[in-house]
């Protein structure tokens, strides 16, 4: 389990929900967010009394046609930490959150609030077994991310510290999982392998057979509600 998620030992199993269409966040990084909608001025404010805690889930397709009720979502998410926060003077606010731990969502339950609210459970990562195979996985990485932030020399020397950085492979697999400008969906597919080998191999292998399209900014500019 990663440091981040070891800091959620005292985590009670019990996670506010913020369901949206078009983001995954990942532990490791740190997402801009913009609240607006008074479901989430509320999340806010509990949550701002309480564990700072905020589950970050993706919408199923076809959430359009109940999005102010409970479309579904995927039973993987991701709980992050409110790092920093704003205040706007009309009751919006400004944060950054900061993934912390993958989270699976055993069912949703019913509270007397305006957002979701569901019992989850932390999904510890399972390391890669071989020093040897995490190390080869660690170099493919690096040369698939290389030709995808070719052209933008500052991410790419931002992306190049952190291959040469001590953190894990599963977290550079989290990182340049959030960076990287992949289908949503696949996103999602990264966030629910727990194991680090095959979240590794299937990012490789996405980077390997597909041509890079114009890199989204890096750092992702904010995600409104």
């Amino acid at each position: 389990m990663s440091d981040d998620a070891t800091s959620l030992g005292d985590f009670h199993g019990r996670a506010r929900l913020f369901p949206l269409p078009n983001l995954v966040l990942f532990p490791h990084v740190v997402q801009p967010l913009h609240i607006f909608e008074d479901r989430y001025r509320q999340l806010m404010d509990d949550a701002l009394k309480s564990d700072r805690l905020i589950g970050m889930a993706l919408l199923r397709p076809g959430w359009e046609k109940a999005y102010q009720k409970t479309p579904p979502i995927y039973p993987m998410i991701c709980l992050g930490k409110i790092h920093q926060e704003q205040r706007l003077p009309d009751g919006r606010w400004n944060l950054l959150l900061h993934g912390m731990a993958r989270a699976h969502v055993d069912n949703e339950l019913k509270a007397d609030r305006l957002y979701r609210v569901a019992k989850v459970r932390l999904a510890p990562e399972e390391e890669v077994a071989s020093l040897h195979t995490a190390r080869d996985l660690r170099r493919r990485l690096g040369l698939g991310v290389e030709r995808w932030f070719v052209a933008q020399g500052a991410a790419l020397d931002q992306l190049e510290k952190l291959l040469h950085s001590d953190l894990t492979l599963g977290a550079l697999c989290d990182v340049f999982s959030f960076a990287l400008p992949l289908a949503v969906d696949l996103k999602q597919r990264l966030l629910e392998d727990a194991d680090v080998e095959e979240r590794a191999r299937r990012l490789v292998a996405h980077l390997d057979a597909n041509a890079a399209p114009p890199v989204r900014k890096f750092p992702p500019d904010f995600s409104a509600n």
